[in-house]
C-alpha cells in the first residue's frame, strides 16, 4: 500500500498526516506551536523558536509513523503552513536568529518606510502583495538594521516550511506561493524581482530559488530519519502556502470555485488562470498568489478569526469550562450552546472583529475591535453570537470587495478548516453569506493538499484533477434561512458602517501606551 505524508506547520499545533492514495487518513501526530517572548524590555516581541519547531515537528512525525505497519509505505512527504514568517541561516546551516511571529509587532517602523519609500500600489502591481506590518521583506530589514551582524553572516533567509524542508533533506528552496509572501516576487514572471530588491536593498542572494510546488526536493537524510522515523532516503516534494494547499482535495484550483479557510485565520480565495494585478484590489488588501497548482494563480482575502473567539473563551469561558467538568463535553460545546441559544442580531450586541487590526476589505493596521450595542439584557452567551455574527459579516464583506474587483458573482462556497465542527458557525455563514456553504467530508484538508502535492511529484496521481477526483468526499451543505438572510442583508448595512464611526476613536486609542 502506498502512503503518502502531508506535515502541517500552523499557529497552533505541528501536524503530520498519513494518507492513503484515495485521502483517507491513515495515522497521524501532532505537537503544540508554542510561541516564545525572549526579550523582556519588549514583552510584546514573540518568536517562533527553531528548535521547538523541528523537534515538535520531527516528535509529530514519528508519532504518525509509529502508526503504520511499515514506514517504507510513505512514498513521498511535503510540507506545508503559514506564509511569512521565518529566518536567517548561516553557509552551515545553523539558524541565527528565532522566526519573527506574526504576532509580534516590531516591524512597524519598517512599513513606515515602505509605504512612504516604494508605496503600496507599486507592491501589488510586481508582487500582489498587500502592504502589512507582518510582509517577510520587513522582518529582513528589521534585521538588517538591529542585527546587521547576523545578517552579514547569513547565508540565505528562509521561510518555516522551507526551514523545516531543510531540516529534512538539507535544500535550500522555496515555492512560487510561498515566495509570493515576500514582497519580493514578481507574479508575472515567477521568479524574485530585481525592481522590489533594488528598492528595498535586500541581497538577492538571501532569498532562495523559488520552483514550483510538486517539484523533487531531495531525499530524508540520515539525522532528519533518526529524528522523525521516516526512513532516509524518503522523498521530499515541494509543498506551499497552507490555505492555498487546502484548495486541491476540494477542487478550489478551478475558476468559479470559493474556498472559505476557517482556523486562526479565515481566508477566502478563489483561482485564477493568471496573475489578476487589477489596480482596484489593492486597497481592499487582496492578495494575489502563486497557486500550488501549476499554471494557476488566486486571489484571496484575508483576516484573524478564530483566534478572537480563543480569546473569548480564555477570558470569559468559566462558566463553560464549569459545566464541562460537572456535565461532560467540551468547553466550546457549552459556549456555543449559549451563542445558540442567543437570538439572531444577539440582542442588538455586534461585534466588529479587528483585534488584530484589520485587513481585508479595510485595510487599517491602527485598527481595533469593538462591541458596540450593549445594554443590561446582553449576555455572555450574546457576546459570543455577536462575535461569530461579527466575523461573519467580515466574511461577507471580504466576499462582496472580491466580487466588485473581479467583476464576477460567487457562487459555490466550500467551507474547511478548524471552525467547519462548529455547525452553529457553519449555518450562521451560510444565512448571512444567503448562498449555500458545503462542507466537504474531507478530513485535515490542508496537509492532504500537501500530500497531494507529495503524490503528483512522485507521479501517483497525473494532476491535481487526477488527485482532486480519488480524495473527495460530498459533504453536508448548509443552505440558508431565506427569512434571517434578509434580516442579516439589513444587519450587514450596520455592521458595514462599524468601522468608519469608530476608526477616529480607535486611532486615538492605539497611539496610547498599551500598559
Amino acid at each position: 500500500m502506498d502512503y503518502l505524508m502531508g506535515i502541517d506547520l500552523g499557529s497552533t499545533s505541528l501536524k503530520a498526516v498519513v494518507y492513503d492514495l484515495d485521502g483517507n487518513v491513515i495515522a497521524r501526530g501532532s505537537r503544540p506551536t508554542e510561541r516564545f517572548h525572549p526579550n523582556p524590555d519588549h514583552p510584546e516581541w514573540t518568536v517562533w523558536e527553531p528548535e521547538q519547531i523541528w523537534r515538535g515537528t520531527a516528535a509529530a512525525i514519528a508519532d504518525a509513523v509509529a502508526g503504520l505497519n511499515d514506514p517504507r509505505q510513505v512514498r513521498a512527504v511535503a510540507v506545508t503552513g503559514m506564509g511569512m514568517d521565518g529566518l536567517p541561516i548561516d553557509g552551515g546551516g545553523r539558524w541565527l536568529y528565532p522566526m519573527i511571529s506574526w504576532h509580534d509587532p516590531r516591524t512597524a517602523p519598517q512599513f513606515q518606510w515602505w509605504k512612504e519609500n516604494i508605496g503600496a500600489q507599486k507592491v501589488f502591481s510586481i508582487g500582489g502583495n498587500p502592504l502589512w506590518p507582518i510582509n517577510s521583506a520587513l522582518r529582513i530589514l528589521w534585521m538588517a538594521e538591529h542585527e546587521p551582524e547576523i545578517m552579514a553572516r547569513a547565508d540565505k533567509w528562509l521561510l518555516i516550511e522551507d526551514f523545516l524542508n531543510f531540516m529534512l533533506c538539507g535544500c535550500r528552496v522555496t515555492d512560487y506561493s510561498m515566495a509570493s509572501c515576500t514582497l519580493l516576487f514578481d507574479q508575472r514572471k515567477l521568479d524574485w524581482s530585481e525592481e522590489m530588491l533594488a528598492a528595498s536593498g535586500i541581497d538577492r542572494r538571501l532569498m532562495c530559488d523559488a520552483r514550483p510546488s510538486g517539484t523533487m526536493l531531495g531525499e530524508i537524510h540520515e539525522e532528519a530519519a533518526r529524528a522523525t522515523g521516516l526512513p532516509a532516503g524518503t522523498p521530499v516534494i515541494l509543498g506551499g502556502h497552507d490555505h492555498i494547499c487546502g484548495s486541491l482535495p476540494v477542487g478550489a484550483f478551478r475558476p468559479g470555485v470559493v474556498l472559505d479557510v476557517t482556523g486562526t485565520w479565515e481566508t477566502v480565495l478563489t483561482a485564477t488562470s493568471e496573475p489578476v494585478l487589477k489596480p482596484e484590489l489593492q486597497p481592499m488588501g487582496m492578495t494575489v498568489q502563486a497557486h500550488v497548482a501549476r499554471g494557476m494563480h488566486t486571489v484571496w482575502g484575508g483576516c484573524v478569526a478564530a483566534e478572537m473567539l480563543e480569546w473569548y473563551r480564555k477570558q470569559y469561558g468559566f462558566e463553560a469550562a464549569r459545566k464541562a467538568g460537572t456535565e461532560g463535553g467540551s468547553e466550546w460545546d457549552h459556549l456555543m450552546a449559549a451563542a445558540a441559544a442567543s437570538p439572531p442580531g444577539a440582542r442588538r450586541v455586534m461585534f466588529l472583529p479587528h483585534m488584530s487590526a484589520a485587513a481585508c476589505p479595510v485595510v487599517d493596521d491602527r485598527g481595533l475591535g469593538a462591541f458596540v450595542g450593549l445594554s443590561n439584557l446582553a449576555t455572555r452567551g450574546d457576546m459570543l453570537r455577536a462575535m461569530i455574527e461579527g466575523l461573519d459579516y467580515q466574511f461577507l464583506d471580504i466576499v462582496t470587495a472580491m466580487e466588485a474587483g473581479l467583476g464576477s458573482k460567487m457562487e459555490k462556497f466550500i467551507a474547511v478548516g478548524g471552525a467547519v465542527r462548529n455547525e452553529f458557525w457553519m449555518q450562521n455563514k451560510a444565512d448571512v453569506v444567503g448562498r449555500p456553504v458545503e462542507v466537504p467530508n474531507v478530513e485535515e484538508a490542508t496537509p492532504l493538499g500537501a500530500a497531494i502535492l507529495a503524490g503528483i511529484g512522485m507521479g501517483l496521481y497525473k494532476d491535481e484533477q487526477d488527485a482532486f477526483e480519488r480524495v473527495y468526499r460530498p459533504g453536508k451543505t448548509y443552505h440558508p434561512d431565506a427569512k434571517l438572510s434578509s434580516q442579516y442583508a439589513e444587519w450587514f448595512q450596520l455592521y458595514r458602517q462599524l468601522y468608519p464611526a469608530l476608526a477616529p476613536v480607535n486611532h486615538q486609542l492605539f497611539d496610547q501606551p498599551a500598559a
